[in-house]
């Protein structure tokens, strides 16, 4: 690994030019074996305010996500009819919970999902979000171990990073958008302890304020083409949204900046048919050869 020291030395441009050669590098060797439409990284906050309920309902609401009949769909129709799903948990540190497990059928979201909830809890006090992107930018996308259509960090969380880390999270955000990666935020809307958490419908545009966490979410996590924030409720709700939020992210369809946080099943499903047909547009394509 190249030192930050030794980098400061050089020119910008010399310094973008061969990190750009590694990473080309060191991603071509990855990505040697077969095809994938997607390779997605969910990555977790489990810091000190995630109490053993909240971790639970956040692996479970990822089980339950996988087991989904519209994500199975996505994941099974897709042109090469397969993604790569990994998980990191993070907190004062990045942990590679989950490593890359290929999905090609129901059979093996099933094992995925059963995979998740089983992971032990991570202890963790600080929420050292520009650390975890470090991580995923230096020591997992560029190990992809399959040719992926498109690089997807799903990343949640219910405050935005603490850690006065050396670098801002916008810049190692900006960094993983440089190598293709698209950077989407879930994040998760808790009320002050003793207040209940509004109704969903008050996340609709029409009848919601900014909220200040959504607000940094877009501005510092977001990123790459087709990106989006999609907020969860509370963490009871953290299951309906990691669900939408696998749909839209498997069926590369992109929900627009006023779209609202909360889908119905039937707006799901003109998702699903407009993957569809963009998907029966490609093979055409493919035949006409």
């Amino acid at each position: 690994m190249i030192g930050r020291a030794w980098l400061r030395n050089i020119s910008a441009a010399a310094a973008v030019t061969l990190l750009s050669a590694l990473f080309g590098a060191g991603l071509a060797a990855a990505q040697d074996g077969e095809e994938v439409d997607t390779a997605l990284i969910v990555a977790v906050d489990v810091s000190n305010s995630v109490d053993d309920n909240r971790y639970r309902l956040q692996m479970e609401g990822i089980a339950q996500a996988l087991e989904d009949p519209a994500v199975i769909e996505g994941i099974i129709g897709g042109a090469k009819g397969g993604i790569l799903f990994s998980m990191v948990t993070w907190a004062d540190r990045p942990k590679f919970t989950l490593p890359w497990m290929r999905i090609t059928n129901a059979e093996e979201a099933r094992a995925t999902a059963a995979r998740v909830r089983q992971l032990p809890r991570q202890d963790g006090e600080f929420t050292c979000m520009a650390l975890m992107m470090r991580n995923v930018s230096d020591k997992i996308v560029p190990q992809v171990p399959a040719q992926a259509t498109k690089i997807v960090l799903d990343v949640s969380g219910d405050g935005p990073d603490n850690c006065n880390a050396e670098e801002p999270v916008d810049v190692v955000r900006d960094e993983l958008v440089k190598w293709g990666v698209t950077v989407n935020g879930l994040p998760i809307l808790e009320r002050a302890q003793g207040q209940s958490a509004p109704p969903v419908e008050s996340y609709l545009p029409q009848q919601r304020g900014t909220s200040t966490l959504e607000d940094w979410y877009r501005k510092n996590v977001k990123g790459g083409p087709g990106s989006f924030v999609l907020p969860a409720n509370g963490y009871k709700d953290f299951g309906r949204a990691i669900r939408q939020k696998f749909v839209l992210e498997i069926s590369g369809i992109s929900p627009p900046s006023d779209a609202p946080s909360v889908y119905s099943s039937s707006t799901l499903a003109v998702v699903q048919r407009q993957r569809l047909i963009v998907q029966s547009g490609f093979v055409a394509a493919q035949r006409a050869k």
